[in-house]
C-alpha cells in the first residue's frame, strides 16, 4: 500500500523529506561558521585543489568542561564549506579522542554515533567505558559533523518546529495547501537561522570531511565504527573512497534505498512495537504510572499524547511541552532496554506530578543558548541551540534523499498519509508523518546515494543488524548488505534495542575482534538474545 503511495507522492519532481527526533527549543543562530577566503585555485581538473586541507595536522589539548573525562583530548580540523568551490569559506569541526595505550598503535579508529545530528564529542565523552578496549591498538576519535554540536550548529528558530508540527497535526478541516505553505515558511526560517552551512550538510559532504580527518590524523586508511545513521555515512565513504577503506564496522544498518515515506512508516511501526514491549514490562512493576494492565496502559499513553497536544504544559526551558514532544522523548527512551527504568520514572513524574524535566532529559539536544558569537571558530557548548539535533536531522535527510513529492501530489495525499501513519502507530504516527513532509520547500536532494553506493570494491566490512531494533529494522541490514555486494559480512544480533555494540557482549566482542585483529565472523553468523544486557 505505502509503496503505491510513495510512487504517487513522487509526482513530477523527485526529492526528499524527514528528521527522526523533533523537539522545540530556543535558537542561537549560525554559530562558529568561519567564512574565510581560502585562496585555493583549481588544478585544471574537475576537482579543485584541496591541498591545504589535506596537509593539516591536529593540535590536541585537554578538553574543557567540568564533566569531561580527564583523559579525553579535543582538537579541530578545517574543511571547505563547499568542496566544489573551496574559496567560498571554511568550517572548523570539533574532534575528541582517547589516546591509544599501545606503544605502537595502528593509528586511529573514527566513530560516528548516528542521528544524523548526534554530537560525536559528547557521545565519546559519555561512552568512555564502551570504547576503552579499542585503545589497546587505536586512538579512538569522534567528531561533531558540520552543522552539529560545536561545529557550526544549525537551528530552525524559536517556533519553527512548532509550526512544522502544527502543519501536519491531523486536523482534516484545514486546506492541505495551507499546511504546505507553513512548511515552506519553516524551510525559510531554517535557512535564515542556520546560515551558509545548511546548504552543505549532506552525507556526501560529511564523507569528504571524513577523508580530510583521516589525512589529518596521519592514517593511510580509514578505520571506522558507525552506528545507525553512521552506517549510511560509512557506506557513502566506502563508495566515494574505496581505496582508502580500512577496517569498517557498521552497527544498526540504515537503508540506502527506501524513500523517506517508507522509512517513516517502518520507524513508527518499530517504535510502537517497542512501546508495547516496554508497557508489558512496566505494568509488571508496582511503580508503573499506568497501572498493572498492559492493554489499558497502551490506551492511557495514547490519551496522554493527545491531551498534551490539545493542552500543552510549560516546560523547564520556557516553551510549551506537547504530545509530539512526549512522543519524541518516549522514542529516545525506547532505544535500549537499560533505559526503560529511566523512562518509567520520567513518565511517572509527568503523570503524577506534571513534571516534564524527566521526559525532556530523554530527548537529545543542547542547553539554553547564550548569544551567538560569529567570530568564534567553534561554538561553545552552551551556545548549541536546543533544536540543533532535529534541525540537523532534517538538513541531512533532506540533502540525502531525492524522492520529494511536488506540492500538488503532497497536498492530494496528505490525508491518506495521516491515516496510514495513524494506523501504524497512534502514538508515533503523527510525529513520524511530520518528519516525512518537513523537507517541503527545500532544494532537491542528491541521487548519489541511491545510484552510486552499491557493488563496492573494498575490503570486507562488518554489518551488524539487531532483530528487535525499533529504529533500523533488521531487513535494512539484509537489504544494504545485498546492495553493497561481496564486501559486506553480516552479523545477526538476535536481541532487542537500537544497535548491538552497547548491549550485547557477543556483538561487542566480535566488532572489537574485527577492528583490533581483523578477525571476521562468517557472514550470517549470529549473537543470541541471551547475550544482551552487557552493561
Amino acid at each position: 500500500m505505502l509503496g503505491e503511495l510513495s510512487e504517487r507522492l513522487r509526482g513530477g519532481d523527485r526529492a526528499n523529506a524527514l528528521p527522526p527526533s523533533f523537539r522545540r527549543g530556543a535558537a542561537a543562530g549560525a554559530v562558529g561558521l568561519v567564512l574565510l577566503a581560502t585562496g585555493l585555485t583549481a588544478t585544471g581538473r574537475d576537482e579543485p585543489d584541496l591541498g591545504r586541507f589535506h596537509d593539516q595536522t591536529i593540535a590536541w589539548a585537554a578538553c574543557e568542561g567540568t564533566e569531561v573525562p580527564e583523559d579525553l583530548q579535543c582538537g579541530t580540523v578545517t574543511v571547505p564549506l563547499d568542496y566544489a568551490d573551496p574559496g567560498k569559506g571554511t568550517l572548523e569541526l570539533a574532534l575528541a579522542r582517547y589516546r591509544a595505550s599501545s606503544d605502537d598503535p595502528r593509528g586511529s579508529v573514527l566513530l560516528n554515533f548516528g542521528g544524523p545530528g548526534g554530537s560525536g564529542v559528547q557521545g565519546l565523552a559519555q561512552g568512555r567505558k564502551d570504547f576503552l578496549g579499542l585503545t589497546d591498538d587505536y586512538d579512538v576519535v569522534s567528531f561533531d559533523p558540520r552543522g552539529v554540536g560545536r561545529s557550526s550548529p544549525v537551528s530552525c528558530g524559536t517556533d519553527a518546529t512548532s509550526r512544522a508540527l502544527e502543519a501536519t497535526d491531523g486536523e482534516e478541516t484545514g486546506d492541505p495547501r495551507d499546511a504546505l505553505r507553513q512548511l515552506r515558511e519553516v524551510a525559510a526560517e531554517c535557512e535564515k537561522n542556520s546560515g551558509p552551512v545548511l546548504a552543505h550538510m549532506g552525507t556526501v559532504d560529511v564523507a569528504r570531511d571524513l577523508d580530510v580527518m583521516r589525512q589529518a590524523l596521519g592514517d593511510e586508511k580509514l578505520n571506522y565504527l558507525g552506528f545507525s545513521y553512521g552506517t549510511r555515512l560509512g557506506a557513502v565513504y566506502a563508495a566515494r573512497f574505496p581505496d582508502k577503506v580500512g577496517r569498517m564496522a557498521l552497527d544498526g544498518v540504515d537503508t540506502l534505498t527506501e524513500p523517506l515515506a517508507e522509512q517513516g512508516l517502518a520507524s513508527a511501526r518499530g517504535q510502537q512495537t517497542a512501546l508495547d514491549n516496554f508497557l508489558t514490562w512496566c505494568t509488571e512493576e508496582l511503580a508503573c504510572p499506568f497501572g498493572q494492565d498492559a492493554r489499558a496502559a497502551r490506551a492511557q499513553v495514547v490519551e496522554l499524547v493527545r491531551s498534551l497536544d490539545d493542552t500543552p504544559v510549560p516546560s523547564a526551558f520556557g516553551y510549551e511541552f506537547t504530545g509530539q514532544d512526549l512522543a519524541g522523548a518516549i522514542a529516545q527512551g525506547l532505544y535500549a532496554k537499560e533505559m526503560w527504568p529511566l523512562l518509567q520514572r520520567a513518565l511517572a513524574e509527568l503523570v503524577e506530578d506534571g513534571d516534564t524535566s524527566g521526559v525532556e532529559s530523554l530527548a537529545s539536544g543542547g542547553a539554553a543558548p547564550s548569544p551567538a558569537r560569529p567570530d568564534e571558530p567553534l561554538a561553545d557548548a552552551e551556545d548549541v541551540p536546543l533544536d540543533n539535533l532535529p534541525a540537523a536531522l532534517m538538513a541531512v535527510n533532506c540533502a540525502d534523499d531525492p524522492d520529494r513529492p511536488d506540492a500538488e501530489h503532497l497536498a492530494e495525499e496528505l490525508t491518506r498519509l495521516r491515516e496510514t501513519y495513524e494506523e501504524a502507530s497512534p502514538v508515533f504516527g503523527p510525529y513520524r508523518l511530520a518528519q516525512v513532509v518537513l523537507c517541503h520547500g527545500r532544494p532537491k536532494g542528491t541521487d548519489y546515494i541511491r545510484e552510486q553506493v552499491k557493488d563496492l570494491d573494498t575490503p570486507k566490512m562488518l554489518l551488524v543488524g539487531t532483530r528487535g531494533d525499533p529504529a533500523t529494522p533488521y531487513h535494512w541490514t539484509e537489504q544494504t548488505a545485498k546492495r553493497l555486494g561481496p564486501s559486506a559480512v553480516v552479523l545477526d544480533n538476535r536481541g532487542e534495542g537500537h544497535t548491538g555494540y552497547g548491549s550485547s557482549e557477543c556483538v561487542h566482542r566480535k566488532v572489537d575482534d574485527f577492528l583490533l585483529h581483523g578477525t571476521l565472523p562468517p557472514s550470517g553468523s549470529s549473537c543470541g538474545a541471551e547475550d544482551e544486557n552487557r552493561i
